[in-house]
């Protein structure tokens, strides 16, 4: 059901199946777009003849470009609705692959991962946006799924850019191909999404006018009481999400290194500390609907801290590369409900616009993810890196302590 202008609409259950199904698809699609691009970074680094450091400088463009959109996406969700939003952002997304794949220098580069990720931090907010609106009225969990979705996009695309370097096929040309082909398929996929008259971040004339009121009549909360409490949870959230996007780059940055030069390991090896991660995470997302159902969003996060931080310890304590890489898997099974709890938690709470709190906690989540590498390398650069990839385990240590701020 929703609920527009005092009048209640029931949406059939085919209705809510293909807006599901549509809002996995975009899932899907925008992280194969940003994926295709980041598989063929050596190749921009031989061809624009970057060294590490003006690499780096170019590569800050699209965190950066996404930090400033999931800070306006939530005002555009509230206005247009989140379906609009999405489909405009996520196919304007794979067009943007255009501006890399035409890039003659470091600056045009970094002109272009920053509008990229400026079009990718607009489509996260407000398809997000749009599965909490799907999930309340379904009236069951289905965020993790979604972020499968996004996993498995993400696994494609690296694949589908792999592929593309193995068979030696230009940057351009490769990039210039998966623009015309994933902006297509966005735009018919995006279709069955829900609008904005089923879409309850859309803020209309007198929305939440009154406060709430008990069963005798009388106010049960103030306006400015509820809002504050809202304001709370949703810091609360954001530093959830800042803990666990704090150790997901660890990982997809670090643990290469640290298997190849800690552990000694072989270069292929190297490679699986970040795969194992990224192939738990998508398994435990598509699995974890149905574990939040059934054992509470609260209960999940708590065990997958503990299962994050037992596998972290297990990565660094090990001297075997293979027990390594076990760690980090477990450290994917433990971090992979996070996401998807955390931004449906943040779009269902009281007193604050859904889409506003969904750009909050991802925009506060995403310095997680642009700040943590770094950090971590300097303190690996003073200490150690064993030293540093414990950091992350100590973070999630926060998340079990500040899980019942998911609570629904």
């Amino acid at each position: 059901m929703s609920t527009v202008g005092g009048a209640t609409r029931v949406l059939s259950a085919e209705r809510l199946k293909a807006a599901r199904l549509s809002a996995l698809l975009v899932f899907f699609l925008f992280s194969a777009s940003f994926a295709n691009f980041l598989a063929r970074i050596p190749q921009f680094k031989e061809d624009l003849d970057l060294d590490e450091s003006q690499l780096g400088i170019a590569l800050l463009g699209s965190p950066v470009g996404a930090v400033v959109a999931v800070q306006l996406a939530g005002t555009a969700a509230g206005r247009w609705g989140s379906r609009a939003v999405a489909r405009v952002a996520v196919v304007g997304g794979c067009v943007a692959l255009l501006l890399p794949a035409f890039a003659w220098n470091l600056a045009s580069l970094a002109v272009g991962l920053l509008f990229l990720g400026l079009l990718m931090g607009f489509t996260d907010v407000a398809v997000n946006a749009q599965g909490v609106a799907i999930e309340q009225q379904l009236g069951r969990p289905i965020m993790n799924s979604l972020h499968g979705g996004y996993s498995l996009g993400g696994l494609f695309g690296a694949l589908v850019g792999a592929g593309a370097a193995a068979l030696d096929i230009s940057t351009r040309a490769h990039l210039v191909g998966a623009a015309v082909v994933l902006s297509v398929a966005a735009w018919a996929c995006s279709r069955a999404l829900l609008g904005a008259e089923d879409d309850p971040h859309v803020v209309r004339p007198g929305d939440d006018d009154e406060p709430p009121v008990d069963d005798a009549g009388t106010v049960a909360r103030s306006g400015f009481a509820r809002l504050l409490s809202g304001y709370r949870a949703v810091a609360l959230l954001a530093l959830i999400g800042l803990c666990s996007f704090v150790g997901e780059g660890a990982v997809s940055d670090w643990s290469g290194v640290y298997l190849r030069e800690t552990l000694d390991s072989s270069a292929g090896v190297a490679a699986l500390g970040f795969a194992g991660m990224s192939i738990a995470m998508a398994a435990g997302r598509f699995a974890g609907d149905r574990i939040v159902e059934r054992f509470g969003p609260v209960l999940v996060l708590r065990l997958g801290a503990v299962i994050a931080a037992t596998g972290m310890t297990l990565a660094l304590v090990s001297p075997w590369p293979a027990l390594s890489v076990l760690g980090f898997t477990l450290f994917g099974v433990g971090v992979a409900p996070v996401a998807p709890v955390t931004f449906s938690a943040a779009g269902n709470t009281p007193g604050v616009p859904a889409a506003w709190a969904i750009s909050r906690v991802t925009g506060i989540a995403y310095l997680g993810l642009l700040a943590g590498p770094p950090v971590i390398g300097f303190i690996a650069h003073h200490t150690s890196l064993t030293t540093a990839l414990a950091i992350p385990a100590a973070l999630v240590a926060i998340i079990a302590l500040t899980a019942g701020a998911v609570r629904r």
